[in-house]
C-alpha cells in the first residue's frame, strides 16, 4: 500500500492524473498535470513502489547529481501531489507517473485506495491519442464519464470505441467498480508530429479542465508555446511539398466534417470559456 504524508482534511477534493506511455502522446497529457503542479505549488504526499509494477529493462532507473552536488538514482514511479487551488473551491489530488508493466488491478486499487484515504469524490483522467487531424486546427478533444449526470452535464457522446487500452481505460473501469464518479479527457495529436512536447494539445486538455470546473486555470506559457509550435510546424511543412499537400487534404476534410460546428454551440462554449477565464484573473 501507498505511505501517505500527513495531510491536513482537505475540501472536497478531485483527481486529476495522467501516465507517460501509450496513453500520452507528445506527453500532452502528463504535461498538464506537470503545469498543475507547478502552477499550484503542490506537494508530494505519497509514491508508489515500483518494485512492484515496472520492467527496470523496460522503464529504466535515472543517475543523475542533485542540488547539492551529490550522485543520485531516481526510480520510474507514480506520485501522488495536493494542492489547493485559488481558482477553485476544492482541493486537488494531482497522479503523475509512468504506464506499468505489471500488475495493472493492483496498481489502480492501490492509488484509488489513497485517494479515498485522501477523501477524493471524483477523478479525472486525461489521455492523448495520434490522430489523423491537421496542426492548423483545434485539437479535437473527446471526453466520456461514468456518471449519467456527468455525461449529460458535458454532452459527451457515448463511446463507441472497441480495441486494446491502456492504463488510463484500466484506471477509469476500476473507477467505476468501486464508484468512484470518472470523467475522462483525450486530445488527438497530429501523428506526422509526434515527437514532444505538444503544447498546443496540453492547452486544449487544459481547456476541456476549465468547461469542467467552470473556470479559468493559470496557462502560464502555454499559449505562447502553443503559437511557437504551430509556427514551427508551418515551416517544416513548407520546406516539404508532400508533407504540405497532406496537411491541406487534412484541413479540408475537418472543414467539411465540422462546418456544423463552425457558429452557434461552438463559439458560445469558446465565449463563455473566456469570460470565465477572465472573471478569475479579476478576481
Amino acid at each position: 500500500m501507498i505511505e501517505i504524508d500527513d495531510v491536513p482534511d482537505l475540501v472536497d477534493p478531485v483527481v486529476i492524473a495522467a501516465f507517460e506511455g501509450w496513453n500520452d502522446a507528445a506527453e500532452s497529457a502528463s504535461a498538464v498535470v506537470d503545469h498543475l503542479m507547478e502552477a499550484w505549488s503542490a506537494r508530494v504526499v505519497g509514491a508508489i513502489d515500483p518494485e512492484e509494477f515496472y520492467d527496470f529493462q523496460v522503464n529504466r532507473p535515472h543517475v543523475g547529481t542533485d542540488l547539492n552536488g551529490h550522485r543520485r538514482l531516481t526510480w520510474p514511479s507514480t506520485q501522488i501531489a495536493v494542492a489547493s487551488p485559488p481558482e477553485l473551491d476544492r482541493d486537488v489530488i494531482l497522479i503523475r507517473g509512468i504506464e506499468p508493466n505489471m500488475r495493472w488491478r493492483q496498481f489502480c486499487a492501490e492509488l484509488l485506495a489513497a485517494c479515498g484515504e485522501l477523501g477524493a469524490e471524483m477523478v479525472v483522467t486525461l489521455g492523448a491519442l495520434l490522430a489523423d487531424t491537421p496542426h492548423t486546427r483545434p485539437i479535437p478533444i473527446t471526453g466520456s464519464a461514468t456518471e449519467p449526470d456527468l455525461q449529460d452535464r458535458m454532452k459527451f457522446d457515448q463511446s463507441t470505441y472497441e480495441g486494446p487500452t491502456g492504463i488510463v481505460g484500466v484506471f477509469q473501469d476500476a473507477c467505476v467498480r468501486l464508484d468512484f464518479p470518472a470523467v475522462s479527457y483525450w486530445a488527438a495529436v497530429p501523428h506526422y508530429v509526434a515527437q514532444p512536447p505538444c503544447p498546443k494539445a496540453t492547452l486544449a486538455l487544459v481547456g476541456a479542465l476549465e468547461t469542467l470546473f467552470e473556470t479559468g486555470l493559470p496557462l502560464g506559457d502555454l499559449p505562447e508555446d502553443a503559437k511557437a509550435w504551430e509556427r514551427g510546424v508551418d515551416e517544416l511543412a513548407e520546406e516539404d511539398e508532400e508533407i504540405a499537400e497532406y496537411i491541406h487534404s487534412l484541413e479540408e476534410t475537418r472543414d467539411t466534417a465540422e462546418l456544423p460546428e463552425a457558429s452557434g454551440e461552438a463559439i458560445a462554449r469558446e465565449f463563455e470559456r473566456f469570460l470565465k477565464r477572465n472573471r478569475g484573473d479579476d478576481a
